[in-house]
């Protein structure tokens, strides 16, 4: 009996070192295994240590013309300690509660079925999510930026808020960190890739611990991109000139030649007319030269809030003589818009960007493409 309890003690021991060696904080620099490298994203990292559950998200850049900004998100699991002197934000365990201050944040909680967690919003109104929708006696509208209401915010009791930056940095990250309440931000806008807009998704699936069901969600997505773009690369030969956008006020603002749609309209093999923009934001042009534009394009997309050829034909009564009006070839991207006006091309189309990809195509060489249009429709 003495040596069984001898061998049982011994046993013991070696399972509380184990376990307290589970706990032992590790230093921050030690949190250099992969855990998720992003094929098409730039803006974050996901990164561990063997034998550890705890994980390191670093969001780099996260808002507009930032140079060198990291902000990380340390999730501690399995009672795992901070690492020491570790400085960012902390989750402990997953989110169970989230505050979404984007609507795309709610598209990518959807698509891996953990919109259920969103206890909070930004704007409840203008959100396509039919949960959402259906629970808005139980979701807070905390209201938008320079005008949150924290009252609310706080008794919403969230483990974490999904963030974005758009000059700088988010003004809501002084009185959370006040309130004790952990933020990550998601730069997915800034992503010029469509499949790297969409791969975010699989860093939110991290702080709600469903990491892998998000990359089993995003990977047929990339493939799905990927095989239709090389079919539209390998048998069209005609690319259609694409004008973009409607007059706001007395311009008319032009998208760079490296945007994010301008990629999807050159992978659905369109041309996108105006080349002298290759910076990294729109850039205002005059009536006059857009004109010329929408005159010399086969197809005109994105017509602001005209939804019929006559309500265009009154905002700009002018362009009506052009080519592509005259053809019918105008299409609008809100096909999605719910009662309040918000547009779901700016929610779940962001996590979709496969059939995004199959509507442009639809547009652009319709014998390609038998499904319906989804997000965009035809002026007529």
């Amino acid at each position: 009996m003495k040596i069984y309890r001898t061998t049982f003690a011994a046993i013991l021991l070696a399972l509380l070192a184990t376990a307290c060696g589970n706990r032992t904080a590790a230093t921050l620099d030690e949190f250099t295994e992969t855990v998720y490298s992003p094929r098409y994203a730039s803006g974050f990292s996901i990164k561990g240590i063997e034998g550890k559950e705890s994980v390191l998200i670093t969001v780099s850049n996260p808002w507009q013309n930032a140079d060198g900004v990291v902000a990380r998100l340390f999730i501690a699991r399995n009672e795992e300690p901070v690492p020491a002197g570790f400085t960012g934000q902390v989750l402990r365990g997953e989110a169970s509660r989230i505050v979404a201050m984007s609507a795309t944040h709610i598209a990518m909680l959807a698509a891996i079925g953990a919109d259920d967690r969103v206890v909070g919003v930004s704007c409840i109104d203008y959100i396509s999510n039919e949960y959402v929708a259906s629970h808005r006696d139980s979701i807070g509208d905390v209201g938008y930026e320079g005008n949150i209401d924290y009252e609310l915010l706080l008794s919403l009791r969230p483990d974490l808020v999904l963030l974005y930056g758009i000059n700088g940095a988010n003004p809501m990250e002084g009185k959370l960190s006040e309130l004790g309440i952990p933020y990550m931000y998601v730069g997915d806008y800034l992503e010029e890739s469509p499949l790297g807009k969409a791969e975010w998704l699989v860093a939110v699936g991290e702080t709600v611990g469903r990491r892998a069901e998000a990359v089993r969600h995003f990977d047929p997505i990339a493939e799905r991109y990927d095989a239709l773009k090389e079919q539209v690369a390998a048998t069209t030969s005609d690319a259609p000139s694409v004008m973009l956008n409607a007059p706001y006020g007395d311009s008319w603002f032009m998208p760079s030649t490296g945007s994010y749609l301008v990629q999807l309209i050159a992978d659905a093999g369109g041309d996108y007319i105006y080349k002298e923009n290759a910076g990294n934001a729109s850039l205002p042009i005059d009536l006059e030269e857009a004109y010329l534009l929408v005159a010399g394009a086969d197809m005109w997309l994105h017509t602001g809030s005209a939804n019929t050829l006559d309500e265009l034909s009154a905002a700009c009564p002018k362009f009506t003589d052009t080519r592509c009006f005259r053809n019918g070839s105008v299409y609008n991207n809100t096909r999605r818009i719910n009662a309040a006006g918000g547009n779901d091309f700016f929610e779940s189309a962001v996590v979709n960007p496969d059939i995004l990809l199959r509507d442009l195509v639809k547009i652009f060489h319709p014998e390609m493409v038998k499904e319906d249009l989804v997000y965009y429709k035809k002026l007529r």
